[in-house]
């Protein structure tokens, strides 16, 4: 039983931590518990619940890393809001540090200047250089064909 009540903490743990760590833990807690049923004793318990533990680790951790990564470090195509990162816009609403809008690919969306003092006039033409939550950072695109 000490097993299952480990195994459940460390999921509920791995649900405030995402990591993916304490949920390898989990399934090793899970099998001893297994081990338990089966009428091992408790070292036998203990030598599964590490060997479990760390196979999965080594197995399993790294492709969940590796698929966490952002694209540009991965050199996959960029999805998603990634993808908006280095993209051109054009300015709907003036944008300046605490308001604007912009035109992204035929999507409006919240703009901030990356700066806070600059401030970019309707027409003109932006960088998005990185997005927070549904707020696109900008700056003054030097380069519009590039």
């Amino acid at each position: 039983m000490l097993w299952i009540v480990l195994a459940i903490a460390l999921a509920i743990g791995e649900a405030f931590t995402v990591t993916f760590l304490l949920i390898m833990f989990s399934a090793g807690a899970l099998a001893a518990a297994g081990a338990a049923a089966l009428g091992a004793d408790m070292l036998v318990q203990v030598i599964v619940f590490a060997l479990v533990s760390g196979l999965s680790m080594a197995a399993i951790r790294p492709i969940i890393v590796r698929h966490a990564r952002p694209a540009l470090e991965t050199g996959d195509t960029p999805i998603g809001v990634e993808a908006l990162e280095g993209a051109h816009g054009t300015v709907l609403e003036e944008v300046d540090a605490d308001r604007g809008m912009i035109k992204i690919d035929s999507e409006m969306w919240q703009a901030r200047s990356f700066d806070g003092n600059e401030k970019y006039l309707p027409g003109e033409r932006v960088r998005v250089l990185r997005v927070r939550g549904a707020t696109a950072i900008v700056w003054r695109d030097d380069m519009p064909n590039v």
